[in-house]
Order: C-alpha cells, then sequence, then structure tokens
C-alpha cells in the first residue's frame, strides 16, 4: 500500500462514517447544545465544520501551498472564534452535500500531492507550528475530521439516540 491509498482510505472510511451519523440528524435538531457546560457548538455549527472546515479544504492548503483568504487574517490573535461566531448548515441535506464536496477535493488534494512529495516536502500550516512532512500534515488533517465525528457522535448520544460503536468507527460492508 502505498502512502496515497493509505491516506485516501483514511478519509474515505472517517468521510462515510460522518455522512451516515448526519442522516440520523433531523433538521429539527440544528439548534441543539449539550445542556451543561459552556460555548458549545450547536448541532448545525458541527455539521458546517465537519462539511466545510473539517479536512478537504485544509488538506487542498497544504498540497497546494494556497490557504486564500485565512480566518483571523486581520487579527492573527484569534484562530478559533467563539462558537456563537461560527456559521451554521442551514439543514442536514445542505450539510450532506457540503461533506461530499469536501470530500471530492480532499482526495483529488491527496491524489494531487503524489507519493513523492509526502515524505519529502516539509510544510507548516498557516495557524502555527513547525514544518512537518506534507504526510503526517495530510494524516492531522484526516483526524481532525475524525475527532469532530467523535464530537458528533457523543452529541448523537447525549440527544438519546441509539448510536453504538459500530457508528462510530463502521463496520466491513
Amino acid at each position: 500500500m502505498t502512502l496515497v491509498q493509505l491516506l485516501i482510505d483514511e478519509a474515505e472510511v472517517n468521510y462515510a462514517i460522518t455522512a451516515k451519523l448526519f442522516g440520523r440528524v433531523d433538521d429539527s435538531e440544528l439548534s441543539w447544545t449539550p445542556g451543561e457546560g459552556r460555548n458549545w457548538m450547536t448541532v448545525g455549527q458541527l455539521l458546517w465544520h465537519l462539511a466545510n472546515a473539517g479536512c478537504g479544504k485544509a488538506i487542498e492548503g497544504f498540497v497546494k501551498g494556497d490557504w486564500g483568504a485565512q480566518p483571523g487574517d486581520a487579527d492573527s490573535q484569534v484562530h478559533v472564534p467563539p462558537a456563537a461566531a461560527l456559521p451554521s448548515a442551514v439543514s442536514v441535506h445542505q450539510a450532506l452535500q457540503l461533506l461530499a464536496d469536501d470530500r471530492r477535493l480532499a482526495l483529488s488534494a491527496i491524489a494531487l500531492a503524489g507519493e513523492a512529495s509526502l515524505l519529502e516536502r516539509e510544510v507548516a500550516a498557516p495557524w502555527g507550528g513547525r514544518a512537518r512532512p506534507l504526510f503526517q500534515q495530510l494524516l492531522h488533517m484526516i483526524a481532525h475530521l475524525a475527532q469532530h465525528k467523535g464530537q458528533l457522535f457523543y452529541y448523537l448520544k447525549l440527544m438519546g439516540k441509539d448510536v453504538n460503536t459500530a457508528d462510530l468507527w463502521g463496520t466491513e460492508d
């Protein structure tokens, strides 16, 4: 197995499971947040984040070196805005479409990276940190998607949905 294929496989699994979890949400639940604590994203904000900021755009940014305008460019002290300032999906259907677009973007960027550059090319994230091999940065972005996928799984559990370990990790089809 090549590194490109490993990244594609990891991304595919996480996108597929995430899409299934999206399907467990009803449009009427998009404004739900956990009852304890503070600064939680709503379900709608979490779906939007997973579908629009979770993986594909960052993978493309690392591969192409073009990040476009970045939130916080005007104020470099703010990397992650408070939850109340985050955008939200307006429907599960919209979130699923955005997720499918993000998946296509991630997979095409991984393929574009090519095998040789994954270990030879070092890149730094625009939000800070040292330069790392491109493979590691892309793997971190897939882990970011997986982390928020887990957050959605626990939101669903807290909402009383009947989800279990297979819903979080998937099953071999």
